[in-house]
C-alpha cells in the first residue's frame, strides 16, 4: 500500500509519499497522489522527523529507505549525489565523471532535474561549473536556502 501525507517544514510544504518499504518521493507544496492513502505511516513520521532534525541543522546525513522511479541510468546519477559530503557542492561535470559518463553533463542535468526525492537524494548540492545556482524543483530561493544552512552547520562542525 502507498501513503502520502504533507509535511509543513521551514522551506514550505512538501508531499511526502512512501509505500510500507521505502520513501517513493518528495513533492514541493500539496500534492495528491491518487493510488495512495492519505495517511502519517511510520516512515512518513520517520521522514518528517529527520527532515525536521536537518532543517535544524542537527542532521547531516538521512537514514531512510529509498525507493526512486527512475531510468538506470537517473537511478546512476541519484546514487552519485548520495555521495556529495553536507555542507558540499560538486558540478553536474563532477557527477558526469563520477559516474564514469564525462561527457553526459546535460544527461546528468536532466535526472537531477527529475530527482523524486529531493533535499534527501540531495539535488541542490549541483551547481554550474562556473559555481552558478542552476535551477531547482523547489526554486533557487530554496536551493540557496539548503545551501546556506548546510554551509553554516558545516563550518560550525569544523571548529
Amino acid at each position: 500500500m502507498k501513503y502520502w501525507e504533507v509535511y509543513e517544514s521551514k522551506i514550505g510544504p512538501l508531499t511526502i509519499l512512501s509505500d510500507d518499504e521505502a520513501l517513493l518521493r518528495i513533492d514541493f507544496g500539496t500534492v495528491e497522489h491518487e493510488n495512495a492513502v492519505r495517511e502519517r505511516s511510520e516512515l512518513i513520521e520517520r521522514t518528517e522527523g529527520q527532515l525536521e532534525e536537518y532543517m535544524a541543522g542537527t542532521r547531516t546525513e538521512f537514514d531512510l529507505p529509498l525507493n526512486p522511479e527512475g531510468t538506470e541510468f537517473q537511478k546512476k546519477v541519484w546514487n552519485a549525489l548520495l555521495l556529495i559530503p553536507y555542507g558540499e557542492t560538486k558540478s553536474y561535470k563532477d557527477i558526469a565523471v563520477l559516474i564514469d559518463n564525462p561527457k553526459g553533463c546535460r544527461a546528468v542535468g536532466m535526472a537531477n532535474n527529475r530527482n523524486p526525492i529531493p533535499i534527501i537524494i540531495p539535488c541542490h548540492r549541483v551547481i554550474g561549473t562556473n559555481g552558478s545556482l542552476i535551477g531547482y524543483g523547489g526554486g533557487l530561493d530554496i536551493k540557496v536556502k539548503l545551501l546556506e544552512l548546510e554551509r553554516l552547520k558545516a563550518c560550525q562542525y569544523n571548529y
